[in-house]
């Protein structure tokens, strides 16, 4: 299996705004140990996701 990465460019040749806004709701204990996550990895909780729904979506092709 072949991975590709997507370049900035692909990514904005693809669709207008590269970002979207998606609320989601976590169980408090979630929310808190992806909250402690990125605290110790110095980032966001929204990076935290991102990257984890990037590596979940990646596993399932």
């Amino acid at each position: 299996m072949v991975k590709t990465i997507m370049t900035q460019e692909d990514i904005l040749k693809e669709c207008s705004d590269p970002k979207e806004t998606v609320t989601i709701d976590l169980p408090c204990a979630m929310a808190e140990r992806v909250q402690k996550l990125a605290t110790e990895k110095n980032t966001t909780l929204s990076n935290i996701l991102i990257e984890a729904l990037d590596a979940f979506l990646r596993s399932q092709s």
